[in-house]
């Protein structure tokens, strides 16, 4: 059986969150006066982006480690960074998912461009968490399931050093002319002319116009064909123009 989660109010009985929300109301102070215009405006000097890994229990030391993320960025991204990570402890949740959430109302078209996508998937996971609209949670956990499969692919193919191996050119012509099974009654992708990522995109922009949050899921989805992924790779193989998938 899977481990439960806790409930919120195991959480915030939970000694270790309560370490990691302490000095919390000295790092940030939500405040319906913040102007992002001026967060947009403003960009964090800083020599190279310089990415956390893990997080100290002190929260003003793990906010102050995580400004090193957005070193020639604005400090809006930051600040949406600081929301996020007091969410995740447990801080003031009502007061700062409402501060998010007008953060992605009024400035959604900015975040979508400028958030990489590391931080497209933590926005993705806090509506999950906190909103309590259930069209949102479930267009989000597209963006989340889509993020989490190429993670889990492209660290096997680090783990087992694929990216060194050239297609099997006779394998390559197997799928292309027969049906090759995979587990549970799947069966193998013909490389070059399968429609089913075209039809999976289809089905993306149908569901992505129910919600504005629609648009986070295309925009990983758009990404994910231009960086070093899996959808990449089919991509750059793929010869059969009806059946593709990606912007041009």
């Amino acid at each position: 059986m899977a481990v439960r989660k806790k409930t919120r109010l195991e959480r915030l009985l939970s000694f270790n969150q309560h370490r990691k929300r302490k000095g919390a109301a000295q790092a940030l102070a939500v405040s319906s006066d913040i102007d992002f215009s001026v967060l947009k405006s403003n960009l964090i000097t800083g020599d190279e982006i310089k990415y956390t890994h893990g997080s100290s229990k002190d929260i003003q030391t793990h906010i102050s480690a995580l400004k090193d993320e957005f070193n020639g960025q604005s400090e809006l991204l930051y600040y949406h960074a600081q929301l996020i990570v007091f969410m995740r402890r447990e801080f003031k949740v009502k007061e700062n998912f409402s501060a998010f959430e007008k953060l992605w109302k009024m400035e959604k078209d900015y975040l979508l461009k400028h958030l990489n996508t590391r931080w497209l998937m933590s926005a993705a996971d806090t509506f999950s968490d906190y909103s309590n609209d259930a069209l949102a949670k479930t267009v989000v956990m597209n963006v989340i399931l889509l993020i989490n499969t190429i993670k889990l692919n492209e660290t096997e193919r680090f783990l087992q050093s694929t990216d060194k191996h050239p297609d099997d050119q006779q394998k390559l012509e197997i799928l292309q002319s027969k049906r090759v099974a995979l587990p549970d009654g799947m069966s193998g992708f013909a490389v070059g002319t399968d429609d089913t990522l075209r039809n999976m995109r289809w089905r993306i922009e149908e569901i992505s116009s129910l919600h504005p949050l629609g648009d986070m899921l295309l925009e990983v989805f758009n990404r994910v064909q231009n960086y070093e992924t899996v959808y990449k790779r089919f991509r750059d193989r793929h010869t059969r123009k009806k059946t593709s998938w990606w912007d041009e």
